[in-house]
């Protein structure tokens, strides 16, 4: 299972600075990573950054979380089938909710591959206390990235006073109370910070009372077993059932009656179901908050 980290941040944030930089962490611990860029431009000036001998995918024209989520996932089975990595970046482009941007990566037909470790989020702490300044659009998106991080860079310290940077801190701290918040310069810190993230519920810890780790943002992969007997209406009423804080599922659902399990999406609180022609693995992802603690039908008895 290799390891998946998203950054995430407005451009000019820092984002690419760290990723150059986790790069060369991550070669000094002799793993290989690969890298997915996503930009919106035609042409992405970014991945120049990205030395040679490092797999590397671009999506250009596209937002990882909208017209691009299909392309991603192509992107990532690429990488799987042809190219040798221990670790998988994905620099999101500014414009990416951090919701949708994992939604697009974590498709069920390689969820069992994937250990996602979390959204690492580099914030830039001037941009934050200018923040109004901001379109309430710019303003909303610099928030969410923020408040779904797991992990938060507050970039460009060495610009503010003492004061301020206590200020930043604070504030980020009140919208984000899961995440770890440090103060960076250059959006440098030491790859342990990553490595300690948890944010995939594994199937070993679903049943524990206490999961060890406050899943705040998270993926969980649901795997049906062979027993599995229920009707789409039966299914349709357990989902009217989840809490608003799952807000994605996605993946391949058995059906009684049904020869292979269907395709189905969830989203904002609506279904969507299409028959499958060959027989996919009935197994179904999960995007929320401590989704880890979630009861699915068919796993209930």
């Amino acid at each position: 299972m290799k390891d998946v980290f998203l950054f995430s941040g407005f451009l000019g944030s820092g984002k690419t600075t760290m990723l150059v930089d986790m790069i060369r962490q991550f070669k000094e611990q002799n793993l290989k990573p690969a890298v997915i860029m996503n930009e919106l431009g035609k042409l992405n000036f970014d991945s120049q950054a990205v030395e040679e001998g490092i797999p590397l995918k671009e999506m250009l024209n596209g937002c990882i979380c909208c017209s691009g989520a299909e392309k991603t996932e192509a992107q990532i089975q690429s990488l799987l089938a042809e190219s040798d990595f221990d670790v998988l970046i994905i620099e999101t482009t500014g414009a990416a909710h951090p919701v949708e941007a994992l939604d697009a990566v974590y498709s069920p037909l390689f969820a069992d591959k994937l250990n996602i470790k979390g959204i690492v989020t580099v914030a830039d702490s001037k941009r934050w206390l200018e923040r109004d300044k901001m379109s309430p659009q710019s303003r909303s998106l610099f928030l969410e990235q923020i408040r779904h991080a797991h992990l938060i860079l507050a970039n460009k310290m060495d610009l503010l006073t003492e004061a301020e940077r206590a200020q930043v801190t604070f504030e980020i701290q009140s919208l984000n109370p899961h995440a770890q918040i440090i103060q960076t310069t250059n959006a440098k810190i030491p790859l342990k910070f990553l490595q300690s993230l948890h944010a995939t519920a594994r199937p070993s810890a679903i049943h524990k009372a206490d999961l060890g780790h406050h899943l705040h943002l998270s993926s969980r992969l649901v795997t049906f077993p062979d027993s599995v007997d229920f009707t789409q209406e039966e299914f349709e009423n357990w989902v009217r059932t989840i809490p608003e804080s799952v807000y994605r599922m996605k993946g391949y659902v058995p059906v009684k009656g049904i020869k292979n399990p269907m395709l189905f999406q969830y989203a904002y609180g609506l279904t969507q179901w299409l028959p499958e022609y060959v027989h996919m693995d009935p197994n179904l992802v999960i995007i929320g908050e401590n989704v880890g603690e979630l009861e699915v039908i068919g796993l209930l008895n």
